[in-house]
């Protein structure tokens, strides 16, 4: 028997939702919980959620994957990805994380995407937010893609 189930978010799942993206300090915008997966316990706890959102311009972001912490380093998120990108079908889709989480996200076949890759809306984010880490953290935000084609540099 599975540890975790996956199932839709639904309205009684919201509150859980805005208080784990609090927690773990993650974009509180966009947390409409019809986007959502919910991965819970056999005893139906919560343990972590994540989401497809939407942007302007048909963009989809891989967003606010969150695990509980009495559930991290389980599969948890592991499974909310998988689950996630199995139901969208549309490519390309880009998220954004901390540096340190980059090769998390390439088993899944993401690549981490420069500037001039990277759609208007993730290049001024990338600029705002790296330009704020530098001041407090050695941290990067990183934009990654899955399905895009890789650029060629020429040197």
């Amino acid at each position: 028997m599975a540890e975790f189930c996956l199932r839709p978010a639904t309205p009684a799942d919201s509150e859980n939702i805005r208080q784990i993206i609090r927690q773990t300090r993650l974009n509180p915008m966009g947390l409409d919980w019809h986007r959502f997966v919910i991965a819970e316990t056999q005893g139906g706890k919560f343990a972590g959620c994540g989401q497809i959102k939407p942007h302007r311009g048909g963009i989809l972001e891989l967003a606010s994957i969150a695990v509980a912490k009495p559930y991290r380093g389980r599969g948890v998120a592991r499974l909310l990805i998988q689950c996630l990108l199995a139901d969208e079908t549309s490519r390309p889709i880009y998220l954004t994380c901390r540096s340190e989480l980059g090769e998390f996200y390439k088993r899944f076949g993401f690549r981490a995407l420069a500037l001039a890759e990277m759609p208007s809306y993730y290049r001024w984010l990338s600029r705002l937010a790296n330009n704020l880490l530098l001041a407090f953290s050695e941290s990067r935000m990183l934009v990654m893609g899955l399905g895009l084609p890789i650029v060629e540099k020429h040197v």
